[in-house]
């Protein structure tokens, strides 16, 4: 489905624990709310989550732009026809961008964050250049399994684990022919303006923040410190060690753990 101009209507999965707060989901750069399903439900003791497909990934439509102000407004419309008027946020990576966006634009629809391995700061990821640069390389046409396009991936993307998240991105039509769920012209194009800090200097949320911290990422680092604060007077910065970008999926437990220990207001 493609869409042009305007709020996208979102597609979201509702994980449970109705009638609790709820909580929003905003998964990373080429993820989806599939991959918040089991952490998400870990979570539903305490909250009514829902896991949101942000605009060109996973079942959301399509869109010939993507800029954070658009996917916030994305997340605005999708609270606004749910009549949710405030909300706690839990946003990875490009989807905690998202959540910090919120937090700076919007305090009032935030009832408290949480942030996922990821810094109010400009970024430039090699990793992901050279994962889109495989993507757009990937011959569909005579392309067999995901399998496969995991071994085409192998020259660009060394870690078999990026590998295989790549290719969850690929489906099949009836007739077996292979496409790319995600808007993956559009994504190649934002790449740049996505990697870039979103908050003005004037941003600011007071509410509760906490930022969990991977320990072996290198995307929040001390100097991050001062920015994060900055924006986010109240921020805590949990640090789970041994673990890299996606501790939701390499220390699930743990990053539960952290997250259900958050303050609330």
């Amino acid at each position: 489905m493609r869409w042009v101009g305007g709020v996208i209507s979102l597609t979201h999965r509702d994980l449970g624990g109705s009638g609790k707060p709820p909580l929003v989901v905003l998964h990373g750069m080429l993820g989806s709310a599939r991959n918040w399903q089991t952490t998400g439900r870990d979570l539903t003791g305490r909250f009514h989550v829902f896991a949101l497909d942000l605009r060109n990934h996973g079942n959301s439509p399509h869109a010939d732009t993507m800029s954070y102000e658009e996917m916030m407004g994305d997340v605005i419309g999708w609270l606004d026809a749910r009549a949710i008027e405030q909300a706690g946020f839990l946003g990875h990576s490009m989807g905690g961008k998202i959540a910090m966006l919120l937090g700076g634009r919007e305090p009032r629809r935030v009832e408290q964050l949480t942030i996922v391995d990821i810094a109010p700061k400009d970024y430039f990821w090699p990793a992901h250049r050279a994962s889109f640069a495989a993507m757009n390389e990937l011959n569909l046409s005579d392309l067999h399994s995901r399998a496969e396009a995991e071994m085409r991936f192998e020259a660009r993307v060394p870690s078999w684990p990026m590998r295989r998240f790549l290719a969850t991105n690929l489906e099949r039509t009836e007739d077996g022919r292979w496409y790319w769920q995600i808007n993956l012209p559009v994504l190649t194009r934002a790449l740049p303006d996505l990697e870039k800090n979103p908050l003005r200097a004037t941003d600011r949320f007071e509410g509760p923040v906490r930022f969990i911290a991977g320990g072996k990422s290198t995307y929040i680092e001390p100097a991050d410190h001062a920015a994060i604060h900055a924006h986010f007077p109240a921020a805590e910065i949990v640090t789970l060690a041994n673990v890299g970008h996606n501790p939701h999926m390499e220390a699930r437990e743990a990053f539960v753990a952290a997250v259900l220990a958050a303050p609330r207001p």
